[in-house]
């Protein structure tokens, strides 16, 4: 009888024993499962993160993308080679009639040297500047020059105000004035060169400006 209970009680403990170990078999290969599924998500997280940093990548940094950025361009050959009007340095009130109607005048302003200078500002604040400074020692010619993501508007009075400076570099210099305007607006500096009778101190387009500074005071004859 003891005998009997005894081999009871152990069949009973093998069984139990047989169905805890297969309760550890199930959790630990439930456990592997999870964790086979967490990897595969990391995974597919990690693959589709360098899809969104791309397409993040392809804006700059004012929010313009590459498809908007479409470089200005500048049809000098279709700006004429005609006859102008010769105009001497000094012909302000001719050279000003060339750039427009004068909307407001600063008495009080410096030019390329800091020296005491007039400008005469023919675009409102708030539209890209077309500027005339004249010192008794300069005469500056400046103007707003467009960036590749500028709006159409800004681009088309870039072009325009490339446009009359050209015709006056022509008034004053001659076919070698228009050239050297064209010659900015491909990035090309010229400094301290005598151009159609007259001494360029500075001729450059670069960062949203470009810029043209004639030596009112030197004697060309003496810088050839």
């Amino acid at each position: 009888m003891w005998n009997n209970n005894l081999q009871t009680l152990m069949v009973g403990m093998i069984m139990a024993v047989g169905v805890s170990l297969s309760g550890c078999d199930n959790s630990q290969s439930d456990a592997q499962n999870q964790d086979a599924n967490a990897n595969t998500s990391e995974q597919a997280s990690a693959n589709d993160a360098p899809a969104k940093d791309s397409a993040a990548g392809t804006a700059d940094l004012d929010g313009a993308t590459a498809a908007q950025a479409t470089p200005v361009r500048y049809d000098v050959s279709s700006w004429g080679s005609g006859e102008v009007t010769p105009l001497g340095i000094d012909k302000l009130e001719e050279i000003k009639s060339t750039f427009g109607k004068v909307v407001s005048t600063d008495e009080n302003s410096l030019d390329y040297a800091s020296n005491a200078a007039t400008k005469y500002r023919f675009m409102k604040a708030d539209a890209p500047y077309l500027d005339l400074i004249d010192s008794e020692k300069y005469l500056e010619l400046g103007w707003y020059y467009a960036n590749p993501t500028d709006s159409d508007k800004e681009k088309e009075l870039s072009q325009n105000h490339a446009k009359k400076a050209y015709k006056i570099a022509r008034q004053l210099m001659g076919d070698e004035g228009g050239k050297m305007v064209g010659d900015m607006l491909n990035s090309q500096i010229t400094k301290n060169k005598v151009v159609g009778g007259q001494k360029v101190e500075l001729a450059k387009c670069e960062f949203y400006s470009c810029m043209l500074v004639i030596n009112k005071s030197e004697a060309p004859e003496n810088n050839s």
